[in-house]
């Protein structure tokens, strides 16, 4: 756990300290910690909900400025559409942008005629998504734009937005902890837009130097309660997100897919792009405690890449690390806690162990990069959407194996059907989890467990570093 001496010591070196001061101890009242809308639903049928949404230029507030962004419903991050297990949905999404997009309603298990990566609604065209939201899929997911080519500029812009799934079960005592959302995303402007991609942050992917807490820049979240639970969502292209708080723990409650089976204990807590978590954090005392983004190295965009047969090839760094080297605040929170006592929980939920032994098919798929860095690869192949590049079927359980020689960071995403991680470098799993989003650190292999339930027809899988997916670190997979 991070004291304050730690923490300051850790600030200071980092040239972060007078960020980390202004907001430990400035004036507060224009940092509130902002909660992003609700999406407007209607209830035409018992278990039957509709809403409508569009994506178009908005001038929004911006880290206590604005700026004009791309965004959903004029709002900046997207409006929350929140649901519950069993529930029928129809969503009109409309395009009001000058070029084609899409939705992808990421980690939510929908068909992938649904969830289809491959449809291009164009400028001032409509479409209705209809799915059942499935049952035992609590959590925390989020959508965002899908088409290749474009995905990378436009979740930049800012189109992002969550997806809340609430049980139909109650579990009084996650309900006990105050719940707050936390989208987080960083964002550079130029102009008063977005800044535009360089060479280099088609390479590394983009990061800006704004690290965002639902839209606001260092926030500061008040609650009187003993213990809040933070549903914590990486909409970043490319950043990573090593979280701490000062002087306490983070009880790890949910990944990517929901409940995990008891709450773990964790000092800090890495989210890579497109990953989500859910957390408890209970207050030994009243205070102020600031949620840290801690230095991270995740790679070279260039140079350092291990060949297929072993040692590196080439010597040039262009572009440099893209390690984040400032111990950054993202938000403080304010406890001014009662003398209430709240149970956390010691049992959350049940959750499938699926061993390496139940499956009939094994795969190896290696990520990797052209020399200069301006093409990505998987099994030495860029996307093409019109190649079938893994057949599998449907009811089976596969074990796909993840190695990355490359000299960054990876995070490894599968549509549609969510996975469990067995082993990373070697070392077992401590816990089964469910889980849309892995990470793969340079030099790693990662073996996670797929199973193929439910659901026919064609999806994809990719690294969600976006730049990388919109330059080919992308397959098909067809059930």
């Amino acid at each position: 756990m991070l004291s304050r001496r730690d923490l300051m010591k850790l600030a200071g070196a980092t040239l972060a300290a007078p960020a980390f001061r202004s907001v430990a101890w400035g004036a507060r009242e224009d940092r509130r910690f902002p909660t992003p809308p609700l999406l407007p639903l209607t209830r035409p049928a018992p278990g039957v909900v509709e809403a409508e949404l569009f994506a178009s230029w908005a001038q929004v507030p911006v880290g206590g400025s604005t700026a004009r962004l791309m965004t959903y419903n004029g709002a900046f991050p997207g409006p929350t559409l929140q649901l519950h297990e069993g529930e029928q949905v129809r969503l009109r999404f409309t395009n009001l942008l000058e070029e084609p997009t899409n939705l992808h309603f990421h980690g939510l298990r929908i068909p992938p005629t649904v969830d289809d990566p491959f449809r291009s609604i164009e400028p001032g065209e409509s479409f209705v998504y209809e799915f059942g939201v499935p049952w035992d899929s609590a959590g925390t997911y989020w959508y965002h734009p899908h088409i290749h080519g474009h995905v990378a500029t436009q979740l930049f812009a800012g189109l992002a937005g969550a997806i809340v799934v609430d049980s139909s079960r109650r579990r009084s005592r996650l309900r006990l902890s105050e719940s707050h959302l936390v989208v987080l995303k960083d964002l550079a402007l130029e102009g008063g837009g977005p800044a535009p991609h360089s060479i280099f942050d088609w390479m590394n992917g983009k990061e800006g130097p704004l690290l965002l807490a639902n839209g606001a820049l260092q926030p500061v979240l008040r609650t009187t309660r003993q213990s809040i639970r933070l549903r914590l969502l990486n909409a970043s292209n490319a950043r990573y997100y090593r979280i701490g708080i000062e002087d306490h723990p983070l009880l790890l409650v949910a990944t990517d897919g929901g409940l995990i089976e008891a709450p773990v204990s964790l000092d800090e807590l890495l989210l890579a792009p497109g990953e989500r978590a859910e957390v408890l954090v209970p207050f030994a005392r009243a205070g102020e405690f600031s949620l840290l983004n801690l230095p991270y190295d995740r790679g070279r965009g260039i140079g350092g890449m291990r060949g297929d047969r072993g040692g590196y090839m080439g010597g040039m760094h262009l572009g440099g690390s893209v390690a984040t080297s400032v111990a950054s605040p993202l938000l403080t929170v304010a406890a001014d806690i009662d003398s209430r006592i709240v149970p956390l929980p010691r049992r959350l939920a049940r959750v499938e162990r699926l061993e390496a032994s139940a499956a009939r098919v094994a795969r190896r798929l290696v990520l990797g990069m052209t020399m200069m860095g301006l093409e990505f690869t998987i099994n030495r192949k860029t996307f093409d959407e019109n190649r079938v590049d893994l057949h599998g079927r449907e009811g089976e359980i596969e074990v796909w194996e993840i190695e990355n020689p490359t000299g960054m960071d990876h995070p490894f995403h599968l549509h549609t059907y969510s996975f469990q991680v067995l082993s990373r470098a070697g070392a077992p799993e401590a816990f089964p989890a469910w889980k849309d989003v892995v990470n793969v650190r340079a030099g790693e292999v990662v073996r996670i467990a797929v199973p193929l339930r439910h659901f026919r027809g064609k999806t994809v899988y990719h690294c969600h570093i976006v730049e990388h997916e919109d330059r080919g670190m992308m397959g098909v997979l067809e059930v």
